[in-house]
């Protein structure tokens, strides 16, 4: 008589993985900490599933209690607010210029954002620096 053994294959079962979510709302513009968020034995697709990338970035959307974070809910912190007052540097070559400007926007370190110069009222396209200058694009 033979005897077989039977294990079960489990190649069609889906996987079981950590999902970042808030523990309460968080507002958009929002630092977030540790103490904001909570992990959930849930798998959803698109989400977040490491908490430490989630610390010290900012809400871009307001993020709902037990609601799974998605990477386009979230990014770096705005440098620069609306309104503010920059120093505005155009190089090319040996040349530099640099002058008075006020952020039209929020942005964060690397992203562009609209400037009025304030000496020419003309409105340009910048990258933010991370020393919070922005550098004028061509």
């Amino acid at each position: 008589m033979r005897c077989f053994v039977v294990i079960p294959l489990l190649l069609g079962a889906p996987l079981l993985a950590d999902t970042v979510v808030p523990a309460h709302t968080i507002r958009a513009q929002t630092r977030i900490a540790a103490t904001d968020l909570l992990v959930r034995d849930v798998t959803v697709p698109g989400a977040i599933s490491d908490p430490l990338s989630v610390i010290g970035l900012e809400a871009k959307v307001s993020l709902y209690a037990g609601r799974p974070i998605r990477v386009v809910d979230i990014g770096p912190p705005a440098l620069i607010e609306r309104n503010q007052l920059v120093t505005l540097k155009y190089k090319k070559g040996p040349l530099l210029i640099k002058a008075e400007a006020r952020a039209l926007g929020r942005a964060a370190v690397g992203e562009r954002i609209q400037v009025m110069n304030l000496a020419s009222k003309t409105t340009l396209v910048a990258k933010v620096l991370p020393d919070g200058t922005l550098q004028v694009e061509e």
